[in-house]
């Protein structure tokens, strides 16, 4: 067992004065005068050395208190001086420190709390990782935009959410950039920082959308082109077109059979170039959507009627999955019939004979889905891109115009091949 300095020296001054008052009483026990001073000294030793030991005490205690103070950390506690010097030089030190201390902790609250507020007021999406790279927080933007409380993700690596943007960071290193597109039209910029903690290195991820910012200069860029385009080709088209059909008049006689059967090819080769460039134009001059109350269920019953002998007529079966009562929805009735009739015309591109196409709504969403040909991650990107199209003849008009309607109605959509090898086109109806 272990005796402490402070029992060490009351049992070394208890000892030490025990011996004295043997000696004394051997040596002056005779003396009777002699032996009464010398135990008025050794009492007076006594008195000496412990007040001599409250003075060493003093000192630690103050110490013991601070560390308790320290330890508990209450800042607030502080010693008043006592007039003895070495005593008085510890308060001070001890003073000093503690003034120190609560400062450096009041700043730093102060800034923790201004980085909180700060973090949470941030318009873009953060999210926090821990020493171990899980997900330790989430500020508001980012719980709006994964749709989830932090408790669903905190403690799930990246790549164990069920969210294809947060999976696809699970790689990203510190200090990289990146853009990062999901569904072929949302589109972010992500940027990996680090912070310190501790002393150990914490990492961020700061997730900045920008689909509005595109989409609106993409279709600055692509509407002023057509327009151009359309104005050029149209007043060409037009004039060309008034010259040989007064040509093909003046052409009456027999023996000109041969060329005005050219002339009219070239005619219709200007018709039919002019109804491509309508299409083109159609996109751009796309009205606001003239909403009114629309039964989706109607809607999408006669939409497979329509589309039935299109398909049938390539051996694909198209199938309804409606629910049994009515879904009424504000929208624009022909702009969204025309969204239906060309996604379900691409499944029927998609798709070999007897491949299928069921058409599935629920209050909250339509489904358009096929087991045709699946769509690699590579095109998925690329999908609503302006007038992207994976065949060789295509315009890429029809998803253009799809997304276009789509956007204007404040809907969101998606078009993959999910891992049951079935294709399916979303159509979100919540705003």
């Amino acid at each position: 067992m272990r005796i402490s300095t402070k029992a060490k020296y009351i049992l070394y001054i208890l000892v030490l004065h025990v011996i004295l008052v043997f000696l004394v009483y051997k040596i002056l026990f005779q003396d009777k005068l002699l032996f009464i001073g010398s135990e008025v000294f050794l009492l007076f030793s006594t008195i000496v050395s412990i007040q001599i030991y409250r003075n060493f005490m003093q000192p630690i205690q103050f110490v013991r208190s601070g560390i308790e103070a320290i330890k508990d950390k209450d800042f607030s506690i502080k010693f008043v001086p006592t007039g003895k010097g070495e005593v008085d030089t510890l308060i001070e030190v001890y003073n000093l420190m503690i003034d120190q201390l609560r400062e450096e902790r009041t700043k730093l609250h102060e800034q923790h709390f201004f980085l909180e507020k700060l973090i949470e007021a941030s318009p873009i999406s953060i999210v926090i990782l821990d020493f171990d790279d899980r997900i330790s927080g989430l500020n508001i933007k980012a719980r709006e935009q994964f749709k989830c409380d932090l408790s669903e993700l905190e403690g799930k690596r990246l790549a164990e959410t069920e969210h294809s943007l947060l999976t696809e960071l699970e790689n990203m290193l510190d200090g990289e950039s990146r853009v990062v597109k999901t569904n072929g039209i949302v589109t972010f910029k992500v940027q990996r920082s680090h912070f310190m903690d501790q002393g150990f290195r914490r990492s961020f991820l700061m997730i900045e959308e920008l689909t509005n910012e595109i989409l609106e200069s993409e279709k600055n860029a692509y509407g002023k082109v057509i327009r151009m385009m359309a104005h050029e080709v149209n007043n060409t088209l037009g004039a060309t077109d008034s010259i040989l059909q007064t040509t093909t008049q003046l052409l009456c006689d027999d023996s000109f059979s041969d060329l005005r059967e050219a002339l009219q090819v070239a005619s219709e080769r200007n018709r039919r170039l002019t109804r491509f460039m309508r299409n083109f134009a159609d996109v751009v001059r796309l009205p606001v959507p003239s909403r009114e109350s629309t039964d989706l269920k109607k809607l999408m019953k006669d939409v497979a009627v329509f589309m039935e002998s299109a398909a049938s007529q390539s051996g694909i079966h198209i199938e309804t999955d409606l629910p049994e009562t009515d879904v009424f929805k504000m929208i624009d009735t022909g702009q969204i019939e025309q969204v239906l009739v060309n996604v379900i015309k691409n499944a029927i591109e998609a798709c070999e004979k007897d491949g299928r196409i069921i058409l599935g709504l629920t209050h909250g969403e339509i489904l358009v889905r096929n087991n045709g040909k699946p769509i690699s991650p590579e095109t998925g990107v690329k999908l609503f891109n302006p007038f992207f199209s994976t065949k060789s003849d295509g315009q890429g008009i029809g998803l253009t115009l799809t997304r276009e309607i789509l956007l204007n109605h404040g809907f969101d959509f998606s078009l993959e091949t999910g891992t049951d090898g079935w294709t399916v086109f979303r159509i979100g109806l919540t705003r």
